[in-house]
């Protein structure tokens, strides 16, 4: 994968813990919601599918052999191209009491406990989808706006540069000004 691959419009679900069944159980909860769920079963492993392809959300175990979901998570907020991917931490209702803050600390965007609520999960990583979708729907539309406002500055400078000419054609500037108010139409209309 390159990294264009990253910037398409699509995004999965990373899933990451070392225990298969977790991730049969997530995959179960999440098949409804028909985006990419791509598995990791350590903190490397998800490093590595996040440098390779766009995440909405990371669900992200805590307590894994190697680099724990702690670590995992400072690595992803670290980097540029990964740190505004929201987390979502899990793990066992056993777990130490300072976890949910040490979550939180380390970034994350949610936390909840196993067993969790299969509907709760679901609409959390919901929003986080839907999230994702707008931030790239307005990207897009960065993207076009600059295209436009890029094609106004050029025809912009091609009038001045007529105007300074000694005989300027008329005709010609009219079309020119008439084709950059349509212009101006169009982007006013994003």
């Amino acid at each position: 994968m390159t990294p264009q691959d990253r910037t398409d419009q699509s995004a999965g679900i990373l899933l990451v813990d070392d225990m298969e069944d977790n991730l049969l159980a997530l995959e179960a909860v999440l098949a409804s919601l028909n985006e990419p769920l791509v598995r990791a079963r350590s903190g490397e492993e998800a490093m590595k599918a996040l440098l390779r392809h766009r995440f909405a959300v990371v669900l992200l175990d805590i307590r894994m052999p190697g680099m724990d979901g702690f670590e995992t998570a400072a690595h992803i907020k670290r980097l540029d191209q990964t740190k505004d991917v929201p987390i979502i931490f899990l793990t066992g209702t056993d777990a130490d009491t300072g976890y949910a803050f040490r979550g939180y600390a380390t970034g994350a965007a949610d936390y909840l406990t196993k067993p969790f609520d299969p509907w709760v999960l679901r609409a959390k990583v919901s929003v986080f989808l839907d999230l994702h979708r707008k931030t790239r729907e307005l990207e897009t539309l960065r993207a076009v706006q600059r295209e436009h406002t890029e094609q106004v500055d050029t025809r912009l400078a091609a009038l001045e540069k007529q105007l300074a000419s000694p005989t300027p054609d008329l005709t010609e500037l009219r079309i020119q000004i008439r084709d950059l108010r349509t212009l101006m139409e169009t982007n006013r209309a994003l």
